[in-house]
């Protein structure tokens, strides 16, 4: 009797030529070329070198950021992914010099500079198609993350609030809903110790999350016509330092709000005066089973700015959800404050609501930017590990400014996160000919994604001059 589940056989040897993988790597190496990231770097980690440089500063930290978006954790991992494809993207540089751009010439007096180059190459890039719209509000998003280090050899790692071992850095993201994704503006590396709620960390992070962006899309408080832009938080941002801050500087905020006993009195208020009103989803539906309202007047709000509301939220928790102290009647309470005033937000209250709770986004930026470099601080040296932070936010953006400009047409890949980017479009197989005096890449016909990569490869050539 024949088997009907005869195996192929199929004989495989190591003598292939003129392949290779990961090419769509070299689509964000480009890119960062395109954007001037490269060229700004450059300039800006010139005076660090005392003669001519073999491989320019700026290529080295291009090709840094390329690789952790391909999935690099580590400075071997990058030299990897680099050296190996030197026969299409040119020459790189060694790991040693790697480790030397990171250990010794991004300091902590270039690091603002390079911070300065990131956002020159984001008002390029939004010049270039990558801009938002100007008919909504820019929403900044910041939250704080734990970067996990299993032993005690780096410096400033300390106990975390939740009985870990690592650091604690802030982290600021530009909301971007066209792409299911966001840019990351800012961070700022902070012991393990770090307090949550610090003021003057969210201070700072705000700053640098300003200055990144393009100076015509930043606010001024004495400019009504300038973009409006909103920060949004968790509660950790609700402190009166950061709101003042933010109006200072003439910013709006939407932060979480503590439930306290004053909430709980707001709540049963509210409850006997049947003041809640319907939720609604991202789609503009009514939400079953979550009611919000305003309970500004319930509160007293008068520590903080001007015309700060408070909205409470309600709603029956999912099945199998653990109960909380905090829980009334059955009912899970949030709460959030806002200086957003009536009318501001389509959809009134429930669209304001809707509007902080989007903030949960930002939950899935730190998730990707822990695949993509996030999860292993790998130097010991903590000005060392905050250059490579940097190195992490440059390569989100470099993702990011890929699917805002050059894969419009093609949404699965414009929306996917990092995980799927980078294996649908990054680590694409293509082969390698030559021919009339040119080098092509070939990327392989049968991969399904193959026209839109070459087709986004096209368009950002085609959108910087």
């Amino acid at each position: 009797m024949k088997s009907i589940a005869v195996a192929r056989r199929v004989k495989v040897s190591a003598d292939g030529r003129g392949v290779v993988s990961h090419a769509g790597m070299g689509l964000l190496r480009e890119l960062a070329d395109l954007t001037g990231l490269s060229a700004q770097v450059t300039a800006v980690l010139a005076d660090t070198y005392k003669g001519p440089w073999v491989y320019a500063p700026g290529a080295v930290f291009a090709d840094l950021a390329a690789a952790v978006a391909d999935g690099a954790d580590c400075i071997d991992g990058v030299g990897q992914l680099c050296t190996d494809r030197e026969h299409v993207f040119g020459p790189k540089a060694s790991t040693t010099t790697m480790w030397r751009l990171i250990d010794q010439r991004i300091d902590a007096a270039h690091l603002p500079e390079i911070r300065d180059a990131r956002a020159a190459a984001r008002a390029a890039a939004w010049a270039a198609g990558a801009a938002p719209t100007r008919d909504r509000p820019l929403h900044i998003d910041i939250d704080a993350t734990l970067v996990i280090d299993h032993s005690d050899n780096k410096a400033q790692a300390a106990p975390t609030w939740k009985k870990s071992f690592g650091h604690h850095p802030l982290l600021a993201f530009l909301d971007r809903p066209e792409i299911a994704g966001g840019e990351a503006l800012a961070g700022l590396l902070r012991k393990g110790n770090a307090g949550s709620n610090t003021a003057a960390d969210h201070i700072t992070v705000l700053e640098q999350a300003l200055d990144s962006l393009p100076a015509h899309w930043r606010p001024n408080p004495n400019n009504p016509d300038t973009p409006a832009v909103v920060v949004r938080s968790d509660t950790a941002g609700a402190t009166h330092k950061f709101a003042q801050a933010c109006r200072d500087r003439g910013v709006g905020f939407s932060f979480g709000f503590p439930i306290d006993a004053r909430v709980w009195d707001a709540v049963d208020t509210l409850n006997l005066a049947g003041g809640w009103y319907p939720a609604i989803d991202s789609s503009g539906d009514l939400r079953d089973g979550a009611w919000v309202a305003e309970a500004t007047g319930l509160v007293n709000l008068s520590t903080w700015p001007a015309g700060t509301r408070l909205v409470l939220r309600k709603e029956r928790p999912h099945p199998g959800a653990q109960l909380r102290f905090t829980d009334i009647d059955g009912m899970r309470i949030t709460a959030f404050i806002t200086d957003t005033t009536l009318g501001e937000v389509p959809g009134q209250l429930a669209g304001l609501e809707l509007r902080h709770r989007q903030h949960a986004r930002v939950e899935d930026r730190i998730r990707e930017a822990k695949a993509a470099g996030l999860a292993n601080l790998p130097c010991h040296d903590f000005q060392s590990n905050a250059a490579w932070l940097e190195i992490v936010l440059a390569a989100a953006d470099l993702v990011a400014w890929a699917q805002l400009i050059g894969f419009t047409h093609a949404p699965e890949l414009a929306r996917c996160e990092i995980g799927a980017f980078r294996y649908r479009v990054l680590h694409v197989a293509a082969r390698i000919t030559h021919g009339a005096r040119q080098l092509r890449l070939r990327i392989d016909a049968t991969w399904r994604w193959a026209s839109a990569i070459a087709t986004a490869w096209q368009r950002l050539r085609a959108a910087f001059p």
